[in-house]
């Protein structure tokens, strides 16, 4: 049977009710955009707990810090390239800076955007995020792993970065996951080839390893949901047996999961490494699939990366 396909940023906004009817004090403010991230809906259960401020990102950053200030945990919403590009200064003085309790929660991350084009795909925020002090960066592969992180997150004293998408997307993991942070999760074990992917990307590499297998190859697929603090002894464990290894993110290969691995890889374990990403350029506008293709982030094309690693072995 295909897998359930939901997008994660349906997550955002029942998760939200959820935590409310569970006694946890949680509150989202929105900067008119609740529609889309689905955060209308808390608003629509719990109108008390949801504040819009209009198209301020900025101000709704600030809102959000006060209201952590006076004991709520506080969630923000919008789009990923305004609600962590446009507000970059807010969350790195006010929120990180300071170590406040608040919860940077955008939808509408990476190329998954699809038509909306290269100006609204953010394929930079995981790095923006990653770099700041004090903030944890769960990007989560599906429905269910979005809903883990969205009460990991509030449930995670200090500053937070969840990534949710627009596009619908495969369900890798089965209803009421629970994950952790810091956390990486081996979904398919090999032998041949490490492919460490995150997000949307999960689902690609999971097709990566069947394409591989077909060939006599054995890949081990690992999701990085934790991309900060990462599980690197997850990671370093399946590449000192695998031999080599595979990135794979919907974001730059700068300063992403990409970097992140290498980083590790440089420090403690040397080995051959493949970055399938964005490759240090900006989007544009075409269906995801076809957007996949174009910029060799598909499956086909991280079985190819992972053929190449293995030849560097």
């Amino acid at each position: 049977m295909a897998a359930e396909k939901k997008a994660t940023r349906a997550a955002y906004g029942e998760t939200l009710v959820e935590l409310v009817e569970q006694g946890i004090d949680v509150v989202a403010v929105e900067a008119d955009l609740s529609g889309s991230t689905t955060t209308k809906k808390l608003g629509a259960a719990h109108p008390e707990r949801l504040v819009n401020v209009g198209i301020a990102e900025q101000d709704m950053v600030g809102v959000a810090a006060g209201l952590s200030l006076t004991g709520h945990t506080a969630f923000t919403g919008s789009f990923a390239v305004f609600g962590t590009g446009r507000v970059y200064d807010q969350i790195r003085n006010t929120v990180c800076y300071a170590n406040l309790n608040v919860k940077i929660a955008p939808t509408h991350a990476g190329i998954s955007v699809g038509p909306d084009g290269g100006s609204h795909q953010m394929v930079e925020d995981i790095a923006l995020m990653r770099v700041l002090p004090n903030m944890r960066v769960l990007v989560p592969a599906d429905y269910y792993a979005a809903k883990a992180a969205i009460k990991l997150a509030a449930e995670t004293p200090g500053p937070v970065y969840v990534r949710m998408g627009r596009a619908s997307v495969p369900c890798v993991y089965e209803p009421g996951k629970e994950l952790e942070m810091g956390r990486a999760y081996v979904l398919r074990e090999g032998s041949d080839v490490s492919i460490v992917a995150c997000g949307v990307e999960i689902d690609e590499a999971l097709k990566a390893a069947d394409l591989l297998a077909a060939e006599g190859i054995s890949a081990e697929v690992i999701d990085a949901f934790c991309v900060k603090p990462l599980d690197e002894d997850t990671i370093l464990a399946s590449v000192e047996k695998t031999g080599c290894i595979v990135t794979a993110e919907e974001h730059s290969v700068i300063g992403g999961l990409g970097g992140a691995v290498a980083e590790c890889l440089a420090a403690k374990h040397p080995a051959p490494l493949e970055r399938v990403g964005m490759q240090d350029c900006f989007g544009t506008s075409a269906s995801y699939e076809e957007l996949l293709v174009e910029f060799h982030m598909d499956a086909a094309s991280i079985a190819e990366a992972a053929k190449k690693a293995i030849s560097r072995k």
